[in-house]
């Protein structure tokens, strides 16, 4: 068995293009031309049919980055003083918390499952839940919460029907899967375009603690290149669901994939999951007490190939895996199959021979795996070897055998950038609606309107760390370690509209927005994570969207430089990529840079939500007051009638912005903030209204006086860059205004709180009002008939 047999191979080098090309589309193989060339030319030899597979997953954009892997190293700072594991590992980790002596750290994953979303929603974001999860296990990690960035087309547009029906079955398979997995949701977002028709974006973030000393590598251990070690497979047995579905996130969605493609969407199994993750915690208990170094990852994309090559390529060592001791479903499966399937609550671990023993008793008799589930349980598949090649075997018959570098490496593209043509603006509504009736349609819009029926769906309170819950603030807050004040903020950011007008400014936004929402909770920002959504990388002006978004993403982080490392750029720890998300006829996404932000609490029992708190509190706008319209939903509901472009941000402004409202709500003297993004300021105070308890307080906005340019009012009122507006309760005020001065902060007294139950806004030549129970029932429209 030491070559593969001729009648093994592929004869790519004696076949008709014609007779190749309907051979890869039969195989759902999406090689090109010159990869295939390429990959001949590495073996010496024709290919395997599992190596075209396993060659064809590795290679693919989900896996290799072949696209984007250099325009991420240019740009993005992934290095600070607090970080311990960047970009490369299942998952990001940052110290966070020492207590006597031992050292906390707090893990951080982001991944998207957008292809498999649509066309099997339910199942697409359970299981993009399930591979996060893993993601943050894989770490040694105690995962404490999730969050869900969602993007879907619109509701009641030409394709609503299938939207709605996406847009429902993707929240119900995120509950359920994370409910029944006992993991908390911390927040996410919802947005709705009609470019997200053919293509949602399920994007998943996970959290999760481990002390550093316990922290486990997605590598085979330095031992095994002295001492045996064998390759064991743990969880379900393998099928063939997912098969094919790296390669499928690579490609362009087709209008018929909802049935076509449906073997790509990986099955979810949350029950198994959860006694996995217990079994899996005692295995680590074990392998720390008999100071045994061990490889653990999860197999997501790619199965078996991927996880065992990855962990074998780096560690500096080979491997070899016998299909035959692979625990499989059904009988007979094909080679290809048990290689790439992407079956789901499966894990891959590299341990030292003598070590095996144990790790087989405590999945398969203490934790009784094969009881629970058929087929299910630990085995011993295969070992690692020191000559650098990956190999399978099969039926007895070697049938793969590759350089273990050469599949991880993968390729790398230099793709042509572009820049686009602005897309055509918007025709305004003439004359522009008035102020209160542009207020309460922003308020109904879908973008803005209430989305507790979405998070009334998850479980935000299992675990019992919960401090503030999606919809309570700008960020949620959970307590990281029983019996201390330290809290972990998390918070997403993002605006696709605002993207499309500008690439760049949609990434440096991205940022900014997150990482105000963490400060408005009190949290120092630690870190961030990416994922970013864009359409067909071959076409030069996505990619020039993309290289712009990543770009504003990269500056953003190293001008705020607002880590507790002063002068130490925001890292970037993890992220994904998600390139093809447009339909069969071209059409891109809006793009989608999608920010992820962590930070630290000092003490959880300062913290406040956005909700108004008093009467005769003063209301202040931290920022500046801008006209700029460009990529926000005024913009979308009514037109472009004045400057579009967004405004280049102020960092310095942003720095003092941040400090002044970590330092007032530490210190108790701000009793509430809510950042200004969706909707602008108007809405951002509504929102607080809306938010306010026990009782609803109301407010005036003293804006009299006028704006600093010659704009539409309207402009002013519902841009969507000024900053933060804060609640200062009037006894506080004059301490805080010390503050932002010492800070340095731009900052304006804008109103006042009072017993009104409304909202009155006074212009310069007259004002408006609105009482609450108008503006609830406004907020309460759409999103709640759509997911109520």
């Amino acid at each position: 068995m030491d070559t593969i047999q001729k009648e093994y191979l592929i004869a790519l080098d004696s076949v008709s293009k014609a007779v190749l090309d309907r051979f890869l589309k039969e195989q759902n193989l999406s090689l090109k031309p010159d990869e295939l060339d390429q990959l001949r030319e590495l073996l010496g030899r024709n290919p395997s049919l599992v190596e075209l597979h396993i060659f064809n997953t590795m290679w693919s954009e989900h896996c290799s980055y072949k696209s984007s892997r250099a325009v991420l190293k240019k740009y993005l700072p992934t290095k600070a003083p607090h970080v311990v594991l960047g970009p490369g590992e299942d998952a990001g980790v940052i110290r966070f918390f020492e207590r006597e002596g031992r050292k906390y750290c707090l893990v951080m994953a982001h991944e998207s499952h957008n292809h498999p979303s649509q066309v099997l929603p339910v199942e697409g974001a359970a299981t993009g839940i399930g591979g996060i999860v893993r993601d943050v296990y894989c770490m040694g990690a105690d995962v404490i919460g999730v969050m869900d960035p969602l993007r879907f087309g619109d509701p009641e547009g030409p394709k609503g029907a299938r939207v709605r029906d996406i847009a429902w079955g993707v929240v119900d398979g995120i509950a359920q899967y994370a409910n029944a997995l006992g993991v908390p949701n911390l927040g996410g977002e919802a947005a709705f375009d009609s470019s997200f028709d053919d293509n949602c974006l399920v994007n998943v973030v996970a959290l999760g603690i481990v002390e550093e000393a316990d922290i486990i590598r997605s590598r085979a251990p330095d031992s095994a290149c002295r001492d045996p070690h064998d390759v064991i497979l743990i969880g379900k047995p393998t099928d063939a669901s997912g098969f094919g579905g790296a390669a499928f996130a690579s490609e362009r969605l087709s209008e018929n994939d909802a049935v076509e493609r449906q073997e790509a969407v990986q099955v979810p199994d949350p029950f198994l999951k959860r006694v996995l993750s217990e079994a899996t915690k005692s295995l680590l208990d074990l392998a720390k007490h008999e100071r045994i170094k061990i490889g653990f990852k999860d197999l997501g994309a790619g199965g078996i190939s991927c996880a065992v090559s990855e962990m074998a390529a780096a560690g500096g060592v080979g491997a070899f895996v016998d299909f035959d001791k692979v625990n499989c479903a059904i009988d007979n499966m094909r080679a290809e199959v048990i290689a790439c399937s992407e079956t789901q609550e499966r894990y891959a671990m590299i341990v030292p021979t003598g070590f095996s023993a144990d790790v087989l008793r405590i999945y398969n008799e203490d934790f009784e795996l094969p009881g629970l589930y058929r087929g299910a349980g630990a085995f011993v598949i295969g070992r690692i070897t020191k000559d650098k090649r990956f190999k399978i075997s099969h039926n007895g018959r070697l049938v793969c055998d590759a350089d273990v570098d050469a599949i991880t490496t993968g390729i790398q593209y230099d793709r042509a950038a572009a820049r686009k043509k602005p897309a055509p603006r918007g025709v305004p509504k003439d004359p522009e609606p008035g102020i209160r009736e542009a207020l309460l349609a922003l308020l109904a819009s879908y973008n803005i309107s209430d989305k507790s029926k979405i998070y009334k769906h998850y479980d935000t309170e299992v675990q019992g760390r919960a401090v503030l819950r999606p919809g309570e603030a700008d960020a949620s807050v959970s307590l990281f370690l029983p019996g201390e004040p330290v809290g972990v903020a998390a918070a997403c950011g993002g605006n696709s509209r605002l993207a499309a007008v500008d690439p760049y400014f949609g990434g440096v936004w991205a940022v900014i927005e997150a990482a105000r929402n963490v400060a408005c909770v009190g949290g120092q920002p630690l870190a961030i994570t990416d994922c970013l959504n864009y359409g067909d990388p071959e076409d030069p002006g996505v990619f020039w969207e993309f290289s712009e978004g990543v770009r504003g993403i990269g500056d953003a982080c190293r001008e705020l430089a607002i880590s507790e490392d002063k002068g130490v750029p925001l890292p970037v720890i993890s992220g994904n990529v998600s390139f093809y998300n447009q339909s069969e006829k071209g059409e891109p996404i809006a793009p989608s840079p999608i920010v992820a932000c962590a930070g630290r609490v000092g003490d959880v029992s300062v913290c406040r939500g956005m909700g108004f708190k008093e009467n005769d509190s003063v209301i202040v706008l931290l920022g500046d007051f801008h006209a700029s319209i460009g990529g926000s939903e005024y913009e979308a509901l009514f037109g472009i009638a004045g400057e579009s472009l967004p405004p280049a941000p102020d960092y310095d402004m942003e720095r003092a912005l941040h400090g002044a409202l970590v330092e007032g709500i530490q210190r108790m003297l701000v009793l509430s903030a809510h950042d200004i993004s969706h909707g602008g300021l108007v809405v951002t105070v509504s929102e607080m209204m809306q938010g306010s308890d026990p009782f609803t307080v109301g407010c005036v906005l003293s804006l009299e006086s006028g704006f600093p340019g010659d704009a539409p009012e309207a402009h002013y009122l519902f841009s969507e860059y000024g900053g933060v507006v804060v609640e200062v309760p009037g006894r506080c005020w004059e301490e805080y205004r010390r503050v932002l001065e010492r800070h340095g902060s731009t900052w304006f007294e804008i109103g006042q709180t009072n017993r009104s139950g409304g909202i009155e806004v006074r212009l310069p030549e007259g004002k408006i009002v609105l009482s609450a129970d108008e503006m609830i029932r406004a907020s309460k429209g759409k999103c709640e008939r759509l997911f109520g």
